[in-house]
């Protein structure tokens, strides 16, 4: 118990942001004072009635949200500024002291709970707009619908769809522990065959890593096979820390799993940069992590991802339980609209980007994951139509993690999966180690 608690402790001290696991890196070009020279330069001037001004937090789409915005003016008349932040720029902060300053946007961007926490009371309720019923990715809480979502990632197990079929494995057979152990094995039995590493690239290390572990991984024992309203398992956490002990034992054998079929030389300490590509290399036949991997795939490893030939992927549920058969998805930040704003005008531009000539620039071109069910765009994007496919069926669960107590996977969750991925508890272990850092964490 000490060691873990000292490895605990060591590990809070570098946080690192990868992936959705709280920001992305700046990119090339665009470094923070930048971005804040830019924003000062888009903050100042008096709202108009005919003017909208939308603040965005992904800077590799401004031209996008620009084209868009242009659009909207040739067939509105009704101007539409945007700010993209990025690179450094500490957005909520920039908010807040636009706020302080009578010049917050009309659309503001929100990454989860904790930032629409910080405008509670000031978000204008969407629920009566029509594009609230045309998806299941709005973000609801007590002042209503408060964020819009323009696009959708995915938690499932990865997996390279060229191996699976070359080794004669049906991945929509997939949804049970059993059915997982026998494909892990054939597959294993294959590797050098099918020029292979490892069967999963599984990573844990717990200081750059713990969001992969202590989040996403996590965060499938809270929603994996549950309807997308079902908070079941995320209300037993917030009530003390609770956890499953059935279901949550049932999970930590699945995760036995992957550590048995991982690659050993990287599980304990090896990097996402290293994670990736690997993977976008062929060397593994599925690996732990979403959907925004694609983009890394098709850029920065796109040499290694052509020389692999350029694999087909999917995504497979966690199936710790037999008849799971779901992957989680949401929306990884949404756009608000500040009730004291230039409302109206708002809505109405919000709406029409759920129109197909603004989903086509949102899709096709900014590379979004449409989470609107009446949009026929899927993107590019090498993992966009196992989530198209995923929506279509009514295969997904919710994302319900976001809302876990603030440094619940960098303090907690992410050093005990390394612990168990080392070989430093079992089974039985891991789950009573689990119950006791959830509890600490949420009892004080």
């Amino acid at each position: 118990m000490k060691r873990w608690l000292s490895l605990l402790l060591a590990a809070v001290l570098t946080l690192s942001l990868a992936a959705c696991g709280g920001g992305s890196p700046a990119p090339a070009g665009n470094d923070a004072s930048e971005n804040a020279e830019s924003a000062a330069d888009n903050s100042g001037g008096a709202p108009s009635a005919n003017s909208i001004r939308l603040v965005n937090g992904k800077i590799e789409v401004d031209a996008a949200l620009k084209k868009l915005a242009a659009m909207y003016k040739e067939e509105t008349g009704v101007d539409v500024s945007i700010e993209s932040m990025g690179g450094g720029i500490d957005i909520q902060g920039t908010l807040k002291g636009y706020y302080q300053a009578g010049n917050m946007p009309d659309i503001f961007v929100n990454g989860g709970a904790s930032d629409f926490a910080n405008w509670a009371g000031l978000c204008a309720d969407m629920s009566g707009e029509a594009w609230a019923a045309d998806t299941d990715a709005a973000y609801i809480n007590d002042d209503g619908t408060v964020g819009f979502p323009y696009t959708v990632e995915a938690i499932g197990l990865a997996y390279n769809a060229d191996i699976l079929e070359k080794a004669g494995v049906d991945p929509s057979t997939l949804t049970s522990p059993a059915a997982y152990e026998l494909a892990f094995a054939t597959i294993d039995g294959m590797k050098d065959e099918l020029g292979l590493t490892a069967v999963v690239g599984y990573y844990t290390e717990p200081v750059n890593l713990y969001w992969s572990t202590g989040n996403h991984l996590f965060g499938n024992y809270e929603d994996a096979g549950l309807d997308r309203d079902d908070t079941t398992y995320f209300d037993m956490l917030n009530n003390g820390g609770q956890l499953d002990v059935d279901r949550f034992t049932d999970f930590a054998k699945f995760v036995a799993l992957l550590q048995q079929y991982a690659d050993q030389s990287m599980m304990i300490s090896g990097t996402y940069d290293q994670q990736i590509l690997n993977f976008a290399s062929g060397k593994y036949a599925f690996v732990t992590q979403g959907s925004w991997i694609g983009a890394t795939m098709t850029t920065d490893d796109k040499d290694a991802y052509a020389a692999a030939g350029n694999f087909k992927v999917g995504m497979a549920p966690y199936a710790f339980q037999d008849g799971i058969d779901t992957i989680l998805t949401n929306a990884p930040s949404w756009w608000a609209v500040y009730k004291d704003g230039n409302v109206d005008a708002a809505k109405a531009f919000l709406q029409w980007l759920t129109t197909d000539a603004a989903q086509e620039v949102l899709v096709m071109e900014a590379g979004f994951i449409s989470p609107f069910n009446s949009s026929s765009y899927v993107a590019t994007d090498p993992f966009a139509q196992t989530i198209v496919d995923y929506q279509n069926a009514g295969k997904t669960s919710g994302w319900h993690w976001l809302g876990n107590k603030e440094g619940l996977a960098q303090n907690y969750t992410g050093q005990v999966f390394n612990d168990y991925a080392q070989g430093a508890l079992d089974t039985d272990r891991f789950v009573q180690v689990m119950q006791q850092v959830c509890a600490t964490a949420y009892g004080g």
